[in-house]
C-alpha cells in the first residue's frame, strides 16, 4: 500500500534560464535603493492623497480615472501599516517615519519590473527568435523612463504591466487555437486576456485604447475562422459566446467590482462628496447623512425644505433668498421689479428654508395625517424666513435678459399682480403619480402663468454683483429652451411643519430635524453617478511648467523634473534613452515603408519574402505598430494638460516593434554572409550605445550619485531639456 513512498516524488520542469534572468534583472534595477528619496517625487503628491484617504476610509472622486490603480497603491500602504497620517502639499517634502515608502513604492516597481520578461514573452508568442525577443527585454530593461516612473507612487507602470499581459495572454489564448480549443489552458489565458483588460482600463482609461486593439484583433481573428469550413456552426457559436463571455462580459463585471470595492471602502463623508447629489451624500457617514437623518420621506403640504440645485457646476448652491430687493436699475440702465431677490447660495443657510404651501389653503403646517405632493400638483413656494412667495413674471432677469427675473412678491400697491404657482414635475418619476420624495426626486418647477422653468443661470460662473452679494442668479427659461440640469432640483433638507405663528417657526428653521427615516441608494445608482462624475467633471487645466504637446514626445523635446536634492546636485528626471527613442521612431519609418513596398508590390503578384514571413511581418505590425498608434495618436484630439509620462505606453509598444525589424532586415535583406556579419556587428554596437546612453543618464533616473554643476550641463543634450543645475 506505501511502496510508493520508498522513491522520492519528482516532477520534472522546464525553466527558461532567459526568463528568470531578466525577470531577476528587472526587480534589480527597479527595487535597487527603492525608499530613495525619502521625500515625495512630483505625482506622488497627487496620489498619496488618495491613499491617505483609503487609509481612512474618506470618499473622493479623482477625475483622472476609475479607481483600480488608487486601489493598489492604497494596498501597499496597508501592507505598510501607514496610517493615512501626512500632509501631502508639496513636492520635496520630506516623509516622516509613520510613512511607509518602501511598501508604497513596491507594487508600482514590480510591475514594471515584470514588465521585462513581459516583452520577451511577446515576442516569443509573435514567433520571432529568442534572440529578438531578449533584445526587446533588454531595451525595456534599459529605458531610463521606464525605470524613473515604475520606481514612485505613480500608475503608469501598472498600466503598462497590465498592458502587455492582456497582449500576452491573448497571443497565447490564438497560438493554442488550432490544437487545444476549449482546453484548460486555451481558457485560462483568453480568461486572463479579458481579465487583464479591465484591470487596464480600472487602472487609467488609457488602457482602453490596446482593450479596444486586442478587441479588433479578435474580432479579426472571428471573421477569418467563420471561413473556415472545418469548423461546424455548432463550433462557431460556442467559440463566438466564449469570446464574448471572455472578452466583454467578465470585463464589465470585473470593472464594477472596482468600484463596487471603492465605494464599500469609502463610506465616511469627506470633502470630495459635495460635489455628489444629495441622495449619493446622505448615503455616507457623517456629513449630509447627520443632518438628513430622520427626515421625512414623503414631501406633503406644509413641508419645510431646501432645494439643491442638481448641475453642481460651477459648485453646489441652494434656492436662497433674503430681504434686499433688485435695484431699480441695472448698471446698463435696464429696470427691475424691485421685488425681493431670489438667488441660488453656494452655502447652508437659514434663508435657504421654503415651506411647500397649498395654493387653495393658508396653513403652512402639515396636516395630519400629511397629504403628499405628487407629480403635477400645483403649489407655492413661501420663503421660510421673510415668508414671501417665490414669484417670476415678464421682466427680464439681471445678468439674463432674455430670461425671465425670479422674486419674492411684494405687494407695492402697484399693477404687477403676484404670480407664484408652480407645477410640480418630478423628471426621474415611474408613473405619472409619483410622490415626491426627499432626496430622491428629481423635480422642476414650471411656473403656470408664463411655463417658464426655475432654474440656476446658464451664465456657469456668472454671479450678482454687490447687491446682489456675489451669489448666483436663479432665472425663469421658457420651457421651449428644453431639459438641461441646471433646472431640476432636489428636496435636500426636509421637516414637517408644526408652527403656523411666524416667530415659532423662524425657530423650527433654525432647529435640527427630529423624524427618523432610513434610505440607502443601491450600488448601481451610486456606481452610475460616481462614474458620470468621473467622466464629466474636469478641473480647471492649467499650463503646468513640464507640460508639453504630444509632438514634443516623438523626439522627446521635453522632460520633467520629479524631485530636487534641498542641498547637493542630487535630482532625478523623467528622460528618455535617447538612443532607444530614435532607434524606437526609426524601426517605425521603416516598418511603415517597407509594408508599403510589400503591398505595392504583392498588388502586382510579385512576392519579396516568403507568404509566412508576411504574416507574420504583418501580425507584429498589427500588435505592437497598432499599440503604438491607438496609445499614441488619441491624444491629439484631448484637450487637457498633457505630460512626456502619457507616451510611455505607446513607447512600450515601439520598442517591441524594435526587433521586428531588426529581425526581419537581418533574414531577408542581408543575403550574403558578409552582409549578416556586419549587419551582427552593428547590432553590437548599436546596443552598446544603448547601455552607455542608459549609465549615462543613471545619475537623473536614480538620483545617485549627486552630479557637479558640470556634469549636469553635460547631460543636456538637448536645448529644450530644463536640467536644474544649482546657482554656486
Amino acid at each position: 500500500m506505501l511502496g510508493f513512498l520508498k522513491e522520492p516524488v519528482v516532477i520534472p520542469a522546464e525553466i527558461n534560464v532567459n526568463l528568470v534572468a531578466l525577470t531577476v534583472m528587472g526587480l534589480i534595477s527597479r527595487l535597487w535603493g527603492l525608499c530613495y528619496p525619502r521625500a515625495v517625487v512630483f505625482d506622488e503628491v497627487y496620489y498619496g492623497q488618495f491613499v491617505s484617504l483609503y487609509m481612512k476610509r474618506i470618499f473622493f472622486v479623482d477625475d483622472s480615472g476609475p479607481p483600480f490603480g488608487h486601489m493598489l497603491l492604497a494596498l501597499g500602504g496597508y501592507l505598510g501599516g501607514f496610517d493615512g497620517n501626512f500632509l501631502w502639499n508639496r513636492i520635496g517634502a520630506e516623509y516622516t517615519l509613520n510613512v511607509p515608502v518602501w511598501s508604497l513604492r513596491l507594487l508600482p516597481a514590480l510591475a514594471g519590473a515584470l514588465c521585462v520578461p513581459l516583452a520577451y514573452q511577446i515576442l516569443v508568442e509573435l514567433h520571432f527568435s529568442h534572440c529578438a525577443a531578449l533584445g526587446a527585454a533588454l531595451l525595456i530593461l534599459l529605458e531610463n523612463s521606464l525605470i524613473t516612473q515604475s520606481r514612485f507612487m505613480l500608475l503608469e507602470s501598472i498600466l503598462i504591466f497590465f498592458i502587455l499581459l492582456a497582449v500576452l495572454s491573448y497571443l497565447k489564448f490564438y497560438n493554442l487555437q488550432k490544437h487545444s480549443s476549449f482546453s484548460a489552458s486555451w481558457w485560462f489565458w483568453l480568461l486572463l486576456t479579458g481579465v487583464s483588460c479591465s484591470c487596464a482600463v480600472g487602472v487609467k482609461y488609457m488602457g482602453l485604447f490596446t482593450y479596444m486593439l486586442l478587441l479588433a484583433i479578435a474580432g479579426l481573428h472571428f471573421w477569418h475562422m467563420i471561413g473556415d469550413q472545418s469548423l461546424s456552426n455548432v463550433s462557431l457559436l460556442c467559440h463566438f459566446l466564449a469570446r464574448g463571455l471572455a472578452l466583454l462580459l467578465i470585463p464589465v463585471v470585473i470593472y464594477l467590482s472596482f468600484f463596487y470595492v471603492h465605494l464599500a471602502l469609502l463610506y465616511r463623508s469627506g470633502p470630495h462628496d459635495q460635489i455628489m447629489t444629495s441622495a449619493f451624500q446622505a448615503s455616507l457617514e457623517g456629513g449630509l447623512a447627520r443632518i438628513t437623518q430622520g427626515q421625512p420621506l414623503e414631501v406633503a403640504y406644509g413641508s419645510q425644505i431646501t432645494l439643491r440645485n442638481m448641475l453642481g457646476k460651477p459648485m453646489q448652491c441652494w434656492l436662497h433668498s433674503h430681504t434686499n430687493t433688485y435695484p431699480i436699475r441695472y448698471e446698463n440702465g435696464r429696470g427691475s421689479s424691485h421685488q425681493q431677490q431670489v438667488t441660488c447660495y453656494p452655502f447652508k443657510d437659514v434663508n435657504n428654508w421654503w415651506i411647500v404651501k397649498d395654493p387653495g389653503m393658508q396653513q403652512l403646517v402639515v396636516s395630519n395625517p400629511p397629504r403628499p405632493i405628487r407629480h403635477g400638483h400645483i403649489v407655492q413656494l413661501v420663503h421660510g424666513i421673510t415668508t414671501r412667495y417665490l414669484n417670476t413674471h415678464d421682466v427680464a432677469a439681471p445678468l439674463s435678459p432674455h430670461s425671465q427675473e425670479v422674486s419674492c412678491y411684494i405687494d407695492y400697491n402697484i399693477s404687477m399682480p403676484a404670480q407664484n404657482l408652480w407645477r410640480v414635475e418630478i423628471v426621474n418619476r415611474e408613473s405619472d403619480t409619483d410622490v415626491w420624495k426627499t432626496i430622491m426626486s428629481e423635480v422642476r418647477f414650471v411656473h403656470v402663468n408664463t411655463s417658464a422653468v426655475l432654474k440656476a443661470s446658464g451664465l456657469i460662473g456668472a454671479s450678482l454683483p454687490e447687491w446682489g452679494y456675489r451669489q448666483l442668479e436663479v432665472v425663469g427659461e421658457k420651457l421651449s429652451k428644453g431639459f438641461h440640469q441646471s433646472s431640476v432640483w432636489n428636496v435636500e433638507e426636509h421637516r414637517y411643519g408644526k408652527s403656523q405663528e411666524q416667530k415659532e417657526r423662524e425657530v423650527e428653521l433654525h432647529s435640527p430635524t427630529q423624524m427618523d427615516m432610513s434610505k440607502n441608494l443601491s450600488f448601481m445608482a451610486k456606481f452610475t453617478e460616481l462614474q458620470w462624475k468621473i467622466l464629466t467633471l474636469k478641473n480647471e487645466d492649467t499650463e503646468h511648467k513640464y507640460s508639453s504637446s504630444a509632438l514634443d514626445w516623438v523626439t522627446m523635446d521635453t522632460n520633467i523634473a520629479y524631485w530636487l536634492h534641498p542641498t547637493s546636485g542630487a535630482q532625478i528626471h523623467l528622460l528618455g534613452n535617447v538612443v532607444t527613442w530614435a532607434s524606437a521612431n526609426a524601426a517605425a519609418l521603416v516598418y511603415t515603408c517597407l509594408s508599403l513596398w510589400y503591398l505595392i508590390r504583392r498588388r502586382r503578384k510579385i512576392y519579396d519574402i516568403p507568404e509566412d514571413a508576411w504574416q507574420l511581418w504583418v501580425s507584429a505590425g498589427a500588435v505592437c505598430g497598432g499599440g503604438w498608434a491607438v496609445n499614441y495618436l488619441p491624444f491629439f484630439l484631448m484637450e487637457k494638460t498633457l505630460f512626456l509620462y502619457h507616451y510611455l505606453p505607446a513607447l512600450t509598444f515601439q520598442i517591441l516593434l524594435i526587433p521586428v525589424v531588426l529581425q526581419h532586415l537581418g533574414d531577408h535583406l542581408c543575403r550574403s554572409v558578409l552582409l549578416k556579419s556586419m549587419f551582427s556587428a552593428l547590432i553590437v554596437a548599436w546596443f552598446s550605445s544603448v547601455y552607455l546612453v542608459y549609465c549615462t543618464f543613471s545619475p537623473v533616473t536614480y538620483g545617485q550619485p549627486a552630479l557637479t554643476g558640470t556634469e549636469l550641463k553635460d547631460l543636456r543634450w538637448k536645448e529644450s531639456w530644463n536640467i536644474l543645475i544649482r546657482k554656486q
